[in-house]
């Protein structure tokens, strides 16, 4: 992200602070980073602001200084109604909100329990729903070998590469090695150890417009469940990705964001 101004906003009755990074110029649009923290989506987030406002916000707990924070939100109510009051500081009445994986999830909730709060719907490869028949791959328990292989169709690929980098320097590849953990304990909290907190049930409530992106080589979320996604929001627009895993907008960035800025724009 080019030089994001950061906002630092404390919310919940001052128990939770939170770094909100915007750039951009355009129509507002809110990006709900996965699992892995906002670090990760940088790239992809840069280049939706080349025509929208962008507004990322970081989870609660992985912004700088406050790592209790997470502890403040116990349920998804919490974490909706606190999304509502940082929508309320942020002054935005109904933007088109976007994520991926957990962040794709918590877009859904927020579009579901508030639905007039929500203008348009953008959810890439999200969690949130389960089949017996073709289990969600926990992402904090693969082994350390596996984890490319389980994010990417092509693990020795550009994206998987700058997705896995870290800095040579030992005290900063700690550091950023601790966010990465941190940030999946932070929303891990509200998934694991079975990937459905009852989303399917509330689903329909959700009326913005609604465009579903999945990769087709998804190891962690398998491609059919796009489609029990798809059934579940009236109307919603449903994109297989070829050639992408997990990670869907990192590793077919230029296929995505075409499908993006398109259904954004109409």
């Amino acid at each position: 992200m080019a030089n994001p101004d950061v906002r630092r906003l404390r919310l919940w009755q001052d128990r939770i602070e939170t770094e909100v990074e915007i750039s951009g110029k355009g129509p507002p649009l809110v990006w709900l980073h996965g699992p892995w923290g906002l670090n990760q989506d940088r790239a992809f987030v840069d280049r939706l602001a080349a025509h929208h406002t962008i507004y990322a916000p970081r989870f609660p707990g992985t912004s700088r200084g406050d790592h209790d924070g997470v502890h403040a939100l116990v349920g998804w109510y919490d974490l909706a109604v606190y999304h509502g009051e940082l929508f309320d500081r942020l002054e935005l009445a109904a933007p088109a909100v976007a994520g991926h994986s957990f962040g794709a999830l918590l877009a859904a909730e927020i579009a579901a329990a508030a639905p007039r709060s929500v203008s348009r719907l953008v959810l890439i490869d999200p969690v949130g729903l389960w089949r017996d028949d073709l289990p969600v791959r926990n992402w904090m328990v693969i082994p350390e070998k596996a984890r490319r292989a389980m994010l990417f169709a092509e693990p020795d690929g550009e994206a998987a590469r700058r997705f896995f980098e870290v800095p040579s320097d030992p005290a900063e590849r700690v550091e950023v090695l601790s966010q990465v953990v941190w940030s999946q304990a932070c929303t891990g909290k509200f998934v694991w150890p079975i990937a459905d907190r009852g989303f399917a049930r509330r689903a329909h409530r959700i009326a913005a417009p609604s465009l579903i992106v999945w990769g087709q080589q998804d190891a962690i979320i398998a491609a059919p469940y796009a489609q029990e996604f798809a059934r579940r929001i009236a109307g919603a627009k449903l994109q297989l990705i070829d050639r992408a895993g997990h990670c869907a907008h990192l590793e077919q960035a230029d296929v995505v964001e075409k499908a993006v800025r398109g259904f954004l724009a109409g």
